[in-house]
């Protein structure tokens, strides 16, 4: 039996995806019967309890989100994975739907939603995104959430360097996002993080140079994503030491393709002929823990006394190689 919409509901209805939710239905003049006419027909189809597709065949990821915040009810944002899906932080969806709705939300109705995650928070008016849609929470705060749920302080910081070095947001606004939440896990070591990435420490594999390489043993502070002109065009050494003419760099060949290997060689070349800059590189494996910083650190702190003043000195570690120097 045909029936039509009226304007207001035909709106929200392209505005959302095509998918409503039943109380949506019924405000926009749409009765209990009618929707279960749809159903009944197969014109439309329910993709959770009391939201509605208005088409049939496979829903949409957009369409998938829409039907969980219209399921979670009002004032729900989507959040944590699901929110870092939207803002580019990760490639691939996460399995589940990640929404948080306010605190006061009754706990037992909302703890099971087939495909949901909910999470519940006091500061959701604050995190709400103004313009995206669905809603969804600002970057600061869906990295402040990842931050909260990670296993280890490495998967925390891997989540700020990724949102800063994608240039969603930068460390200031995430530190400013840490202040306005009274209680928040890792506070001291999130802000020194933040500091560090601030300056261009933007993987693991830099802060763990910095803190256990650069700082433990008292080498000079390298210029962090230094630019230098190319004929092929801008290049970007993870730390340069300029005036000893050295280049460190994080990445790791044996971590890359062989034409990422091919460039980084090429680079490395164009920098000794033409700059007279030596590069070192170190990856996971001499930055894993203390004692193979210690190693990595003295054989930096080698290069750098051999083309300039004498520099480094032994961190409190047993056995540290670096020597002191007078």
């Amino acid at each position: 039996m045909p029936f039509e919409l009226s304007d207001e509901c035909l709106e929200l209805i392209a505005l959302q995806e095509h998918i409503i939710a039943r109380s949506q239905g019924i405000d926009l003049g749409l009765n209990g019967q009618t929707i279960r006419n749809r159903i009944r027909y197969r014109d439309w189809q329910q993709l959770q309890r009391g939201v509605y597709a208005s088409f049939t065949g496979e829903p949409t990821r957009e369409a998938q989100l829409w039907a969980a915040i219209l399921r979670a009810g009002p004032d729900a944002v989507l959040s944590h994975y699901t929110a870092a899906e939207r803002h580019g932080l990760l490639v691939q969806p996460s399995p589940a739907i990640h929404v948080t709705v306010p605190a006061d939300r009754h706990p037992a109705r909302w703890s099971k939603i087939p495909g949901i995650v909910i999470h519940r928070s006091r500061l959701i008016s604050r995190t709400r995104h103004p313009l995206m849609m669905p809603p969804c929470t600002r970057i600061e705060g869906t990295v402040l959430d990842l931050v909260q749920a990670a296993a280890s302080f490495d998967e925390a910081y891997d989540w700020i360097c990724r949102a800063i070095g994608r240039r969603r947001t930068t460390a200031e606004r995430i530190r400013a996002a840490v202040d306005a939440r009274p209680k928040f896990r890792w506070r001291r070591d999130i802000e020194l993080a933040l500091g560090d990435a601030s300056e261009g420490a933007l993987s693991l594999l830099e802060l763990w140079y910095v803190r256990g390489v650069e700082r433990q043993h008292g080498l000079p502070t390298a210029a962090r994503q230094a630019r230098v002109r190319q004929r092929t065009g801008n290049r970007y050494l993870d730390n340069l030491y300029e005036d000893y003419r050295v280049c460190v760099e994080l990445d790791g060949a044996a971590a890359h393709s062989a034409d990422e290997q091919w460039r980084d060689k090429r680079r490395d070349n164009w920098n000794l002929v033409r700059e007279r800059t030596v590069t070192l590189r170190f990856g996971f494996r001499e930055l894993r823990d203390q004692a193979h910083q210690c190693a990595t650190a003295a054989e930096v702190a080698t290069l750098l006394s051999d083309r300039g003043p004498a520099t480094g000195s032994p961190c409190p570690t047993p056995g540290c190689p670096v020597p002191r120097r007078p």
